[in-house]
């Protein structure tokens, strides 16, 4: 089943969230509509509707957005966070991939003192998440927690079972081939 837009359960990133965080980041960049469309390579009435809190964009759309303006993903679709955070399964920030069934969960979010995010990764098997590069100095950890897929940079993916480590460059083409079904794990996004 692939899914080409956020869910609208209790588990996705509330698109008022997302909206008040493109306008914030945008401003704070200095960016028009038009210059930010310009450079995430999005139509300016798409970038328009999500700032508005009308559109439903999708985990690429999201990530080109957050690489335009030189933020983390997380940035863009978490609100503010209390100092004790529980995330029960199946909840949280949830967005998909436009052409695998692939879903991406932000559980943790960089705090001002580092510089990176955590995610929960659910994929099924059939159309690879291919990823196009991040911002510069990404570097990418991954562990399976369940099933077994195929991750890392595109020319050299390696297959993990559960329990299985993978850390590569996010700055260049990567991909997450699920090769079982129910296959998930847990991704580190480290920002230098």
């Amino acid at each position: 089943m692939e899914r080409t837009h956020m869910s609208h359960d209790t588990g996705s990133a509330p698109l008022d969230i997302i909206a008040t965080s493109l306008r914030r980041e945008r401003t704070r960049a200095g960016l028009s509509l038009t210059e930010l469309a310009r450079l995430a390579g999005l139509a300016k009435s798409t970038l328009s509707q999500l700032e508005s809190g009308s559109g439903n964009p999708s985990v690429e759309t999201l990530w080109a957005l957050g690489v335009a303006l030189d933020v983390p993903f997380s940035r863009l679709v978490e609100p503010e966070r209390p100092q004790v955070r529980v995330i029960r399964a199946g909840k949280g920030p949830t967005v998909f991939a436009e052409h695998a069934d692939y879903a991406c969960t932000l559980l943790s979010a960089c705090p001002p003192s580092a510089r990176r995010d955590v995610y929960l990764i659910r994929a099924e098997p059939g159309t690879p998440r291919r990823s196009d590069p991040h911002m510069n100095g990404v570097v990418e950890h991954i562990v399976i927690c369940a099933g077994r897929a195929r991750v890392g940079v595109t020319d050299d993916p390696v297959e993990l079972l559960p329990g299985d480590y993978i850390s590569y460059p996010g700055d260049v083409r990567h991909i997450f081939e699920a090769l079982e079904p129910g296959t998930f794990g847990v991704e580190i996004s480290e920002y230098s």
